[in-house]
């Protein structure tokens, strides 16, 4: 799969997987209800499906991602705020807070 590309199924791979919404979800830093949406058809923003992607996918230990990754959201933050807004609003589930 590449990056950013459309998923078209995300209840499908988290079936596949073997895991519940709330497992499946809170581990790329989504609500089980915001994930819940996305399964019913709601379009999921590029940054989740990214998310999805690397941690479901791909594999990727978000746990483990320190470093060079927490400088790249620094930097994210800095140079495009609007962005880095809309990611962590769209990550916490809608308010800007986790639940």
């Amino acid at each position: 799969m590449k990056p950013f590309e459309r998923i078209t199924n995300p209840r499908e791979i988290r079936r596949r997987l073997r895991m519940n919404q709330q497992e499946f979800w809170s581990s790329i830093g989504v609500t089980q209800s915001g994930g819940s949406r996305y399964e019913s058809g709601r379009s999921m923003p590029k940054p989740v499906r990214e998310l999805l992607r690397l941690v479901h996918i791909e594999g990727v230990d978000l746990a483990k991602a320190k470093g060079e990754y927490l400088k790249v959201v620094s930097y994210l933050k800095q140079a495009n705020p609007r962005l880095y807004r809309s990611l962590k609003k769209e990550a916490l589930g809608g308010n800007g807070r986790r639940s």
